[in-house]
């Protein structure tokens, strides 16, 4: 069998596109929420939700394969004013890792899942929360200009930034770089995970594109 082409094998050359792979467990409550933020962020700073080459997906570790996300994750979306449609939930797989340039997971232990499905995934894989915090502390004067070398270039380089700062920055708690699942739960506890997730997305995407958020 042979393995599909991507980032974790070697040779793999793609200068046009950086996908960002957003992964929780079922693909019907937090990363959908996270991964359709993501593309409303992107289009609010750059007026296309796939400007500058970046493609943003999502899968879960357990996820319900062409599963609807659950109503009050459409709900959160709304509340946003992001497109919540034509979702389907996928069952995180080999290829979705060996592809992505960036693996964004809702807790550390999906990131562990990530890291040992192999694929070279663990200097780009980190719970939202942790890139949050690494993203924090890089000087954005020290990465590329997304105007000049173009966004891929800049976003592979906060990856490899943040990649490096791991191990010097850590977390302030154990539970610090979790997003609870709110799965069964009431709409209230889904928005607060909604405004949890918004809250860690926008200096990650202001990172990426090098634009801040609209007032």
């Amino acid at each position: 069998m042979t393995a599909p082409e991507g980032r974790g094998i070697a040779g793999f050359d793609d200068s046009t596109t950086f996908r960002i792979l957003h992964v929780s467990t079922g693909n019907v409550c937090r990363s959908p929420i996270t991964e359709r933020l993501t593309r409303h962020a992107l289009c609010d700073r750059l007026g296309d939700p796939l400007g500058g080459g970046l493609i943003v997906e999502s899968a879960g570790t357990w996820g319900h394969e062409g599963a609807p996300m659950e109503a009050n994750a459409e709900l959160v979306l709304a509340d946003f004013g992001a497109d919540y449609s034509g979702f389907v939930g996928r069952e995180l797989l080999d290829e979705h890792v060996i592809r992505a340039d960036l693996v964004l997971t809702a807790t550390r232990d999906h990131r562990a899942q990530v890291i040992s499905m192999g694929h070279s995934a663990g200097l780009r894989t980190f719970t939202l929360k942790e890139f949050t915090r690494l993203v924090r502390a890089i000087d954005p004067a020290t990465l590329p200009d997304a105007h000049d070398e173009g966004m891929v270039e800049r976003a592979r380089a906060l990856v490899r930034a943040a990649a490096a700062l791991r191990g010097w920055l850590l977390a302030p708690s154990v539970d610090a770089d979790e997003v609870n699942d709110p799965y069964g739960a009431p709409i209230t506890f889904f928005r607060s995970i909604g405004d949890e997730i918004n809250q860690a997305l926008d200096p990650v995407v202001t990172a990426l594109t090098g634009v801040r958020a609209r007032d």
